[in-house]
């Protein structure tokens, strides 16, 4: 306290002149002094030595007065939402902060605190203690911004999001939700009106389970990667992050959900874990390595001996791979560096053989297997001189190290 009074003493009051303020108002023009003080608190201490006139507050126009009825408004707001944490935002009137900015520069202040820090503060409190949840500055689950001219409130939920890894049992199955290339999703002949290019996806087989619980508006799916739509996704699965938006309820059994998913018979998930909105962006990031099994078919026939000479070769050289001729309508033309990490003969018969390969991320297999008419060089197909076409692509593992 004796620092805000020393501080007090020091400002040249007449400047003031005859506007009056609130006691919260008058505490903080030291807002940042004293630890553990309400700004009413400062005002009230401070007051003797202020030269304060008498009538509405000339800043806030009696809006700390109303933080009761401000935090009930938020609460009614807040009530139909499970959440465990909030954050309260506010909208000030221009007038106000131009008002309170000015008499900062006029006393010549150097710890005051903004009107709309104190709002979100006090109101905070108060909601907490309505509806006995915390309040919370980092992720929230929901953010109640208070528009104060008008006494309204908006929510801003927060999506729910839970992480996993899924495995695809079933080809022909994209990883999202894909929209028809001739309608955008409208509906049209070509996708009988469900504006999809394939009837459902890993994405919607999960999501729909959560959404069912959750009630929530909308969804989308995080994957590290993704596998072709005629690839399976098998071993321990793909990580991935299902992401609800405004879901209505958060506490919802995962256990279930996971039951149902696992039932469909084409997507499996291990498990179903909270995660976080910082979570998609690392997931993102990750660059892991992947295990494939590819089944394919050379032409002419080329013996096992020769294959099994030919694929330790590859492991560890450049490879230049152009962006695929079937994806480089929708990706940049660019070419770009990757290694196979391990490659062996699993089995041969007549013209057609299995191999696993492990190769860095972001390598596409099919080409290097085929050569994509020369984009991908050295490929599979160039070093055994033989034309090879990929029969099945399924991925064995996501080396993510979980």
């Amino acid at each position: 306290m004796d620092e805000i009074l020393a501080a007090a003493r020091s400002v040249d009051w007449r400047a003031l002149g005859d506007r009056a303020l609130c006691d919260a108002c008058l505490g903080r023009l030291f807002g940042r002094l004293g630890h553990g003080l309400t700004n009413e608190e400062r005002g009230r201490a401070v007051r003797e030595i202020a030269v304060d006139s008498e009538g509405p507050c000339w800043v806030c126009g009696g809006l700390t007065g109303r933080y009761d009825d401000l935090a009930a408004l938020a609460a009614r707001k807040l009530e139909p939402w499970e959440f465990e944490t909030f954050r309260i935002g506010s909208k000030i009137d221009f007038e106000m902060a131009a008002r309170e900015e000015s008499l900062w520069a006029e006393l010549a202040l150097t710890s005051p605190e903004a009107l709309k820090a104190e709002v979100n503060r006090e109101v905070g409190k108060r909601v907490s203690d309505l509806v006995h949840k915390e309040a919370a500055l980092d992720h929230p689950d929901v953010v109640a911004v208070l528009d104060t001219g008008f006494d309204h409130v908006d929510l801003q939920v927060n999506p729910l999001y839970l992480r996993g890894r899924y495995r695809k049992l079933s080809r022909g199955i994209p990883q999202t939700r894909w929209p028809c290339r001739r309608c955008r999703g409208k509906g049209c002949d070509r996708c009988g009106g469900t504006g999809k290019m394939y009837p459902t996806s890993v994405e919607e087989v999960v999501a729909s389970e959560v959404m069912r619980e959750s009630g929530g508006t909308a969804h989308a799916m995080h994957g590290m990667g993704r596998e072709d739509v005629d690839a399976r996704m098998l071993g321990r699965g793909r990580p991935f992050i299902v992401e609800i938006k405004e879901p209505r309820k958060r506490r919802i059994d995962l256990e279930a959900a996971v039951g149902r998913i696992n039932a469909s018979g084409i997507v499996e998930v291990d498990q179903l874990v909270p995660a976080t909105g910082a979570g998609v962006v690392t997931l993102k990031e990750d660059r892991a390595a992947k295990t494939y099994r590819v089944l394919l078919r050379m032409a002419p026939p080329v013996d096992e001996a020769k294959l099994k000479a030919t694929l330790p070769v590859l492991v560890g050289e450049p490879i230049a791979q152009r962006t695929p001729g079937r994806v480089v309508h929708r990706r940049a033309d660019t070419t770009r560096a990757r290694r196979l990490l391990s490659a062996e003969v699993v089995g041969i018969d007549g013209d057609r053989a299995e191999i696993r390969v492990t190769a860095e991320a972001g390598t596409y297999i099919k080409e290097w297997v085929h050569g994509d008419g020369g984009r991908t060089r050295p490929s599979l197909a160039e070093r055994l001189g033989a034309a090879c076409e990929v029969l099945e692509l399924d991925v064995l593992d996501v080396h993510d190290g979980g």
